[in-house]
């Protein structure tokens, strides 16, 4: 049997690329944990933990997910410095953007490194936690769209003008989440819910979810008019739907209950996070080979997996 697929260097550094996604929705989401639990602080000094790198004694819950998420940030840094250094080393047989494109993510590494380390010392400022925020969902998508480069090259399978809709899709969902950041590092909900304080900042990021969420469906449904799309991407379109639907859901609830069930909360997030995966991908997905990726025939008929 015969595949035609990306050159081994491509190909490796596309499935590596792709486990790099996973680790990135999973920082984002134990980082929501982290600030669900109260425990942004229980790591007082950065970038140890009680002055140690696994603080035995002081180990419970609350350390253990600050801890959990400084180590899954730092091997986020340390395999993207790999890739980095790996597209440099084949930059020969890789396209010209690549080693560009990972310099720039090491760089948003480091920055999110610093914010990381501000959020502890300055003990916690919104502003600073939601720009650490915005910077994660930054990494998400462009690593979401690096890895479909990599693995399925080429032209983009849409046209200019619906990939353009894409992406005011894909802004939507990040600013809609950023205000929902907006609204947990100040405490609006509960206050607006408990007090009847701060109901304008609840109120903005509620009216908003309409009309981000009417883009979002409106993207896949134009997506969806085109056949070839049909066809071959319907598992990420029905994915798209599900999320949102299920985003819906997960911010109602959250508010009829109060916001009282952190597990409600920690999911809204990761489903806004999977959104901007999901579409960062659909987006950056190509049609065809490129010259870099010239056809490798491959006679096994058991192919490695890959996650993401």
């Amino acid at each position: 049997m015969q595949f035609n697929y990306p050159p081994k260097p491509r190909l490796r550094l596309g499935q590596l690329a792709a486990h790099v996604v996973v680790a990135l929705i999973a920082l984002v989401v134990i980082g929501g944990a982290t600030r669900v639990m109260e425990a942004g602080l229980a790591c007082p000094d950065w970038p140890l933990c009680y002055g140690s790198f696994l603080p035995g004694r002081q180990m419970n819950l609350q350390v253990f997910l600050e801890w959990f998420h400084r180590l899954d940030a730092f091997f986020v840094g340390i395999v993207l410095i790999i890739q980095f250094a790996f597209s440099l080393h084949w930059a020969k047989t890789l396209p010209k953007w690549l080693p560009w494109t990972y310099g720039f993510l090491t760089l948003l590494v480091a920055l999110q490194g610093f914010l990381g380390a501000l959020t502890v010392l300055q003990l916690l400022p919104s502003v600073v936690v939601i720009a650490h925020l915005a910077v994660a969902f930054t990494l998400v998508s462009i690593m979401s769209g690096v890895t479909q480069q990599l693995l399925n090259p080429g032209n983009s399978i849409f046209p200019l003008w619906l990939r353009h809709f894409g992406f005011l899709s894909l802004f939507s969902v990040i600013a809609q989440s950023l205000i929902g950041s907006r609204v947990a590092t100040s405490w609006a909900a509960q206050r607006c819910l408990d007090f009847g304080d701060s109901c304008n900042l609840l109120g903005l990021h509620r009216a908003s979810a309409i009309p981000v969420s009417f883009l979002v469906i409106l993207f896949v449904i134009l997506s969806s008019l085109q056949r070839d799309v049909l066809v071959n991407q319907w598992p990420y379109l029905l994915t798209i739907i599900f999320l949102i639907v299920s985003q819906i859901f997960l911010g109602v609830f959250s508010i009829q209950l109060g916001m009282s069930e952190p597990s409600l909360i920690i999911g809204h997030q990761l489903i806004a996070c999977l959104l901007v995966a999901v579409i960062s991908a659909l987006n950056f997905k190509g049609r065809e080979m490129d010259e870099s990726s010239k056809s490798l025939f491959i006679t096994q008929s058991t192919l490695e997996t890959c996650h993401g």
